[in-house]
Parts: C-alpha cells; sequence; structure tokens
C-alpha cells in the first residue's frame, strides 16, 4: 500500500540506455526519472519493445545504465562493483522471472533453500519448507521442476523469492506463461505475500487488469516514461 510517508527505496534519476546493433545506436531508454517509496507496488507498464525489462534489469543492478544513476536505500549502485551490486541484491532484493528460472537438478526445497545457502542462513531446509507449505506446496518439496506444473514452479520461485525476506521484489511478467486462471492465482499469492511481508513489490507487467491492482504504474513508450 502506498504511503507518502514512507522513506524513498529506488530512485531513478535520468536513465538511458544505448547499445550499438552493427554500425548503428539504438536508444532503448532515455531520460527515465522517478522514486518509490518503501511498501509501495508499482507496475512498470509499457506494449512489448518499451523497455520495460531493460529498466528492471537496471534498477535491480543487473546491467549498467549509459546515463544516469540509481540509488537502492541510498546506495548508488554506479558507485559499486559487480561483487557490491551482488551482494546488496543478496540482502535486500527477490526475484520472480517469467520463466521460472528453476535449477532443473535441484528439488522444489533445495531451489528454494538455495539463496539461503548462499547468504549462510542457518536453519535453511526449515525456513525454505516452511515458505513452500505456505505457497501451497508442503507436499511437493521433494519434486524437481520438470514434475510441477508451470503454476506450481512459479509457487516455487515465489517462495524463493520471499525466503530471504528481502526489502525488495522485483517480479518480470511473472504470469506470461501461465494460463489466466492459474496466473490469476499466482498474481493473488504476490500480492497477499506483498502485503504480510510489507515488501516494495516492483511489477513488470503487460496486463492492463494487473497494473490496477498496484497503486501507481509507471508506463513506458519507446523507452520514455510517459507517466
Amino acid at each position: 500500500m502506498q504511503n507518502n510517508l514512507a522513506p524513498t527505496i529506488i530512485k531513478a534519476s535520468e536513465l538511458g540506455k544505448q547499445v550499438t546493433t552493427g554500425t548503428a545506436g539504438l536508444t532503448i531508454l532515455s531520460g527515465v526519472s522517478f522514486d518509490i517509496r518503501a511498501g509501495e507496488a508499482v507496475a512498470i507498464a509499457g506494449v512489448s519493445g518499451s523497455g520495460k525489462s531493460t529498466l528492471l534489469g537496471l534498477l535491480a543492478g543487473l546491467d549498467t545504465p549509459s546515463t544516469g544513476t540509481v540509488k537502492i536505500d541510498g546506495h548508488d549502485l554506479s558507485a559499486l562493483d559487480e561483487d557490491g551490486r551482488a551482494a546488496l541484491r543478496g540482502r535486500m532484493v527477490g526475484f520472480v522471472f517469467q520463466s521460472f528460472q528453476l535449477l532443473p537438478a535441484m528439488t522444489a526445497l533445495e531451489n528454494v533453500m538455495l539463496p539461503l545457502e548462499l547468504a549462510g542462513t542457518s536453519d535453511s531446509a526449515d525456513k525454505a519448507r516452511a515458505w513452500l507449505a505456505r505457497v501451497g506446496l508442503a507436499k511437493r518439496t521433494t519434486h524437481y521442476p520438470k514434475q510441477l506444473s508451470g503454476g506450481e514452479q512459479q509457487r516455487v520461485a515465489i517462495a524463493r523469492a520471499f525466503v530471504t525476506r528481502p526489502r525488495l521484489l522485483f517480479a518480470d511478467e511473472p504470469t506470461g506463461n501461465l494460463d489466466a486462471a492459474t496466473g490469476a492465482q499466482v498474481i493473488e499469492l504476490l500480492f497477499e505475500l506483498n502485503r504480510d511481508s510489507g515488501a516494495t513489490l516492483l511489477l513488470v507487467t503487460h496486463d492492463e487488469m494487473l497494473t490496477r491492482r498496484c497503486d501507481r504504474v509507471l508506463r513506458l513508450a519507446a523507452g520514455r516514461l510517459v507517466i
């Protein structure tokens, strides 16, 4: 829920991204600036090719901008090297992707344990098991991704995203590979966990019904912020 008194957790200033394709330059983003407050649910919307996923990658520090800056909780990502950005993500950020991004050789439980193990957290198995139960998969902990439906795989991905109790959750088209009914269930779960945890939710989507569930919409057109 939007709170105008909450501190700013993401600050984007004049973000731009240009790439070279062959001999030509291509501008993907240009002059994008906004603030996001802690606890908000914000949609990044726009047609395919408008720069949504590129913007999300810049905000998460997975990519670096050609111009401008991103600050997460006051930390300027441009002042950090790749390891520093990865450490910040490990402390603060959870991810949910359209393609689930589960490791096929690991069970559901092991996939959810992974970020805890990387962080050196104790009782990682118990914490992962509790989150799988919370997303309705208590009886699927030993199953591998190929043994799970698309909706179940996305639930595992959501449990993995929330298990570290991140302050920021980035979701890139989280229902893109799901049918309408399953997608609706996944979205309900995502917003429920967002409300319960108080995490800031940043959601890339082209689904207008989904944008209406958010506190605010950042709409991109041809790489520029139009709303």
